[in-house]
């Protein structure tokens, strides 16, 4: 029975003159997203509105699924348009009000933003009350807590009635805050902190540091799939860097208590590189205050100081139990917990410094040849699109 969707947004609606950008920003990756779904989808969008037409077949369950997975957009209701007609607008509204079988209790709730219209707000709401009052044998008005509440909006474009109103997921538009490079393990924290960062509006480029023989084609074919999972939300590139190179040399020259702490140092080095080839404007980390070794407050500033880029790291000041349900919210939970190392966990010292310096940090890069080590590992990566 229903034509077409109605599409709410909430922060997206305040952003002044760049309203319009925002706004444009969120159909079109409701555009993007609806493509999977076939032909047949238009996004318009009118003043303070985005709409969805929907074809004449088309499984609204499979839409739903979809726009719940659409930063941005606030909520949805599918809804029926009729012409600006008193006796279409009665018959939609009994033909809502009885979907899925009538309530004992009701509201309606007509909003005018189409001040030429023959009724006014109030008006309207007596009118179609008293037809579906005269129609409906045993229904009762309750204007505090309505069983059925009766949505009715008329616009230039038409009259929309409607009931249901589903919960998105909020947040911004994916892409229009920039792009960020997301350090991807295949641990639980950092597809989460993906997640967020895709909340909050980042695009993501992520980069997943490989190191065959010792870790296995498995750890890998994870992250690819908690990439796949990150994309069901919006467009992923995941960046995979041959970083044996890097990790023979800290095997060899790196005293064993600062392993992890040079090693997360390369990584940022490697990322803030990709960051700059790919036009990225921050990193984005799964760290975590406190969690492990390298999540201490001394051994952020010590890693940090090789980059000059922001690094933002969403699950900070989150526990392990928040993460884990955050993980489980969004799907990545199962695939994280497969028991296939990456290099941060397969290569973490049995007593690895938690309060590394700057200077200790340094001694231990001395013999190393840092520039040509990140060339080396840029040159090796291998990137793949998921959609």
């Amino acid at each position: 029975m229903y034509n077409k969707v109605l599409i709410r947004f909430g922060e997206v609606g305040l952003k002044g003159k760049n309203r319009s950008y925002f706004i444009n920003a969120l159909a079109g990756n409701i555009r993007r997203a609806l493509k999977g779904l076939g032909r047949g989808y238009k996004v318009t969008t009118p003043y303070g509105r985005i709409f969805v037409d929907l074809p004449p077949e088309h499984d609204f369950a499979a839409v739903q699924a979809t726009l719940r997975q659409v930063f941005g957009l606030v909520s949805f209701s599918p809804v029926v348009q009729t012409d600006l007609d008193m006796e279409a607008i009665r018959a939609a509204a009994l033909k809502e009000l009885k979907a899925g079988g009538v309530p004992e209790t009701f509201k309606v709730a007509a909003r005018r933003s189409l001040k030429s219209f023959v009724l006014d707000s109030m008006e309207i709401n007596r009118d179609v009350g008293s037809h579906l009052l005269q129609n409906c044998p045993g229904l009762k008005v309750d204007v505090h807590n309505p069983q059925r509440m009766v949505n009715i909006e008329v616009r230039q474009e038409g009259a929309f009635v409607f009931s249901q109103v589903i919960p998105g997921p909020g947040g911004l538009p994916v892409g229009v805050t920039g792009k960020g490079v997301l350090l991807l393990s295949g641990g639980i924290d950092s597809p989460v902190a993906g997640w967020m960062a895709m909340k909050r509006g980042i695009a993501l480029e992520a980069v997943y540091f490989d190191t065959p023989p010792f870790t296995s084609p498995r750890a890998l074919a994870k992250v690819e799939r908690l990439a796949k999972i990150l994309a069901q939300w919006a467009p992923v590139n995941l960046h995979v860097v041959n970083f044996t190179p890097v990790q023979k040399a800290l095997m060899q020259h790196v005293p064993e208590d600062l392993t992890i702490t040079v090693m997360r140092r390369f990584m940022f080095r490697v990322a803030e590189a990709l960051a700059q080839r790919q036009g990225a404007l921050a990193l984005i980390t799964g760290e975590s205050v406190g969690q492990v070794a390298s999540q201490t407050l001394e051994s952020m500033l010590t890693i940090n100081n090789v980059v000059s880029a922001p690094v933002l790291r969403p699950v900070v000041a989150l526990d392990k139990v928040e993460i884990m349900d955050l993980a489980r919210k969004i799907g990545t939970y199962e695939t994280s917990i497969e028991p296939f190392q990456d290099c941060c966990t397969l290569f973490v010292s049995p007593h690895p410094k938690t309060r590394p310096t700057l200077s200790q940090a340094r001694q231990a890069e001395e013999h190393l040849d840092v520039e040509a080590l990140v060339n080396l590992a840029m040159e090796g990566i291998d990137t793949n699109r998921y959609s």
